[in-house]
């Protein structure tokens, strides 16, 4: 095997552990909010506080990965958000939880920018859309294990042991990632001249300033169009990471097991929704361009996902319901590696920075749609209109594809 390809593994392991920790609470939230007496509207602040302190510290810490390299901020990000997921399980309160999980998503801040750095220094330009595909489907493994792995731990051990476990899973692979892995290919041991000439001469790393200034982004129309498109995707995605499983039991009144096995689905079909959505676009770039190749996957996947999302909350039927939630991860996915290869195609040496700026941007409407859905059903006892307000975003966001570019590198001034 190739090194690059062992690189891309320990980024597919760190993947697939960040969505055992983020989903965790969702699949465990009855049990937290019965133990702490929360209602929704209190957990939806709990909820956001992981989305708003993650979308504060993208950019910061993309940045700080393309000045000192993905090595160093990886390990430091996953053992600082190890301990805080562990810490979590020793919440007595509202507000130690609401503070415990701000400072959880503090630290999981620039997992992905950073990992995008990786895949940057790391594989020619050809690769990057599929390497970004296997990386966030491994997310989308993570997501579909982690029913399957902490119910029966909360069944065994209770909920606050549950998340010691995923915390210790963390550190594990920090120790490891830090002691193995090399930032640029030509220093890391055991690898061949060969494949370093092939990684270097393919890549696309023009840059070599690391810092974006603020002028930068806010005068880039390219970026502006990436970024809303991101916040309103995550309108999408934090619903099925946030609030799958209490619309599940308490908006259609499914058991835990049914809640379980729809949600692992869902993610299941997001990883398949992944891998295809990074393998297609790369075919239909080398076909016909760049620019088709990215904005065909963005904007079909997305469209589509909007039209499902508005006929689950119209049908009556729970199973239906169901299993078109499930699609809808799998098409909103199509988007998603192929979001963060734009990153890479606009960013270049500046790739983690423009990962945090669109991540940030997103996980602002990670934190707006989570303490939404919290207050709308709170208020109106009515979980459908959640999904009707996000069925318009995804629309919205499909069409800002029209407005990226991936041809026009983000420029440095």
């Amino acid at each position: 095997m190739k090194v690059r390809y062992r690189v891309l593994t320990g980024l597919f392991l760190l993947s697939t552990i960040t969505y055992l920790d983020r989903v965790c609470m969702n699949v465990v939230s009855k049990y937290v909010k019965a133990d702490l007496q929360l209602d929704n509207q209190q957990f939806g602040w709990i909820l956001g506080a992981f989305s708003l302190s993650y979308a504060l510290f993208e950019i910061p810490t993309g940045t700080l990965g393309d000045r000192i390299g993905p090595r160093r901020v990886l390990t430091r990000v996953v053992l600082w958000w190890s301990g805080f997921t562990a810490l979590t399980g020793t919440a007595f309160s509202f507000l130690y939880l609401l503070v415990v999980r701000f400072l959880f998503g503090a630290g999981e801040a620039g997992a992905y920018p950073n990992s995008s750095i990786a895949i940057a220094r790391w594989f020619p330009a050809i690769e990057v859309g599929r390497a970004q595909s296997v990386i966030w489907a491994a997310g989308r493994l993570g997501g579909a294990l982690t029913p399957l792995i902490v119910i029966p731990l909360v069944h065994w051990a209770g909920w606050r042991w549950a998340f010691a476990i995923l915390g210790f899973m963390g550190v594990v692979w920090a120790i490891g990632w830090y002691m193995w892995f090399r930032d640029e290919p030509a220093t890391q041991p055991g690898i061949s001249p060969a494949e370093v000439d092939e990684i270097e001469t393919g890549r696309n790393l023009r840059q070599t300033d690391h810092r974006i200034p603020w002028q930068t982004i806010i005068r880039n129309p390219d970026l502006w169009a990436l970024m809303l498109m991101c916040h309103l995707f995550f309108y999408g995605s934090y619903f099925f990471t946030n609030w799958s499983s209490v619309y599940f039991q308490e908006g259609r009144g499914m058991t835990e097991d049914q809640t379980k096995n729809f949600i692992s689905l869902s993610y299941f079909l997001g990883a398949v929704g992944c891998l295809a959505g990074g393998a297609l676009s790369d075919v239909l770039t080398k076909r016909y361009g760049l620019k088709i190749g990215r904005r065909a996957v963005g904007m079909g996947g997305l469209g589509l996902s909007s039209l499902f999302f508005l006929l689950a909350g119209l049908t009556t039927d729970n199973q239906a319901a169901g299993y078109l939630l499930a699609t809808c991860v799998l098409l909103k996915d199509l988007a998603l590696p192929v979001a963060f290869a734009v990153c890479v195609d606009i960013g270049q040496r500046n790739a983690g920075t423009v990962t945090g700026s669109m991540n940030f941007a997103g996980q602002l409407g990670g934190f707006f749609i989570t303490i939404l859905f919290g207050i709308i059903v709170e208020q109106t006892h009515n979980f459908n209109y959640p999904l009707f307000m996000i069925a318009g975003c995804l629309l919205v966001s499909a069409l800002l594809w029209l407005k990226i570019d991936p041809t026009r590198p983000v420029a440095i001034r």
